[in-house]
């Protein structure tokens, strides 16, 4: 359908809803989808306020370059909002894909500073959420119909991306020599390499690229030549990149489950347990509450190390494997917690 039809839907909004405050939500970028709002809010002889960053700075550069035309007197500044009475007032906003820090997840969940969904609000959701993101979406319409807001998210979206039709008459207007579709999850990509075969392309000159490579194109050729590294980089104090996968898991485990040592010396000669297993925990369970589990789990390591001892293993690395499995499958077995375990082997 043409963007256009979106105003239509626009418009039935609004007059169904003359005596509530309204809220549209759409993707900052749809620079026309905004201007439709705008006008059909000057018709309906409302203030405009517009509320999220990315919102802000491209209906500010858009009005700049002549993209965005707003009639006179139609913007307010969001403090402004109060002074108008409901029936009179429009927010566009971001966060229509559920994102969490986005403007109407604030104001959803209440911790919005400025803003406060009130039961008789009108929140319009004029997109489609991009797979992956229902779930978010979702949560967000859930939090605003319990604040008692009328929450609208059908027939008030079409799709930006060009149908068949329109991908071949740009192919075939613009006449590339190769075809490299982007955006889009690998089954859209794979559509458009499809099309483009359609318009006799040659396979060799079609590319499917994986984020991060490298394609190298000169006046004879074109070829994936390298590629580098993507995705997340983890900052962490000073470092930048210096943190892994492997570290960020430990950091995890250690918030939700805690951090159990095991302190024991041996006899460097007959590798006899000369002090301990003595147990330190931390962020695990309150100590002073739990002296009876960890008693047995003393116990559970004495025995280990008994059994240890009897078999004559005085290898470091089978010892701690043998605290970690033994005192592991207790800590499991009474709590349904998974603690880090740390011994610790001094030898004397």
């Amino acid at each position: 359908m043409s963007e256009k039809s979106v105003g239509k839907t626009f418009d039935a909004i609004f007059s169904d809803h003359r005596d509530s405050r309204i809220f549209v939500a759409t993707f900052a970028s749809n620079v026309d989808r905004v201007q439709q709002i705008i006008d059909t809010a000057a018709k309906y002889g409302r203030k405009v306020g517009v509320e999220g960053r990315s919102m802000v700075n491209i209906i500010d550069i858009a009005t700049k370059l002549g993209y965005i035309k707003i009639p006179e007197n139609t913007l307010m500044e969001i403090d402004q909002l109060k002074n108008y009475p409901d029936e009179k007032t429009v927010l566009i906003t971001t966060g229509s894909q559920g994102e969490s820090m986005a403007a109407l997840s604030r104001m959803a969940s209440g911790m919005h500073k400025k803003i406060h969904i009130k039961p008789g609000d009108v929140v319009v959701l004029s997109s489609h959420p991009i797979p992956g993101n229902e779930k978010a979406v979702s949560g967000i319409i859930n939090e605003l119909t319990m604040q008692g807001a009328d929450v609208i998210f059908q027939d008030t979206h079409v799709s930006g991306h060009a149908c068949q039709e329109e991908i071949k008459l740009i192919y075939s207007l613009v006449r590339p020599k190769y075809c490299i579709p982007v955006h889009g999850e690998y089954k859209h990509l794979k559509a458009q390499a499809n099309i483009c075969k359609e318009l006799g392309y040659d396979k060799d000159d079609i590319f499917i690229l994986k984020s991060g490579d490298v394609l190298e194109l000169d006046e004879n050729s074109a070829k994936v030549v390298d590629h580098v590294q993507t995705g997340d980089v983890f900052v962490d104090g000073l470092g930048i990149g210096d943190v892994g996968n492997i570290v960020i898991r430990d950091r995890q485990r250690l918030a939700e489950d805690g951090i159990i040592i095991v302190v024991l010396t041996l006899d460097r000669e007959s590798a006899n347990v000369l002090a301990g297993p003595d147990i330190v925990s931390r962020g695990f369970v309150y100590v002073r509450e739990s002296e009876g589990l960890l008693d047995e789990a003393r116990h559970v390591l004495d025995e280990t190390m008994d059994i240890l001892m009897m078999k004559g293993v005085t290898d470091w690395g089978k010892i701690k494997t043998s605290i970690k499995d033994s005192l592991g499958e207790f800590v499991w077995t009474h709590t349904k917690r998974r603690p880090m375990i740390m011994p610790i082997i001094m030898e004397v």
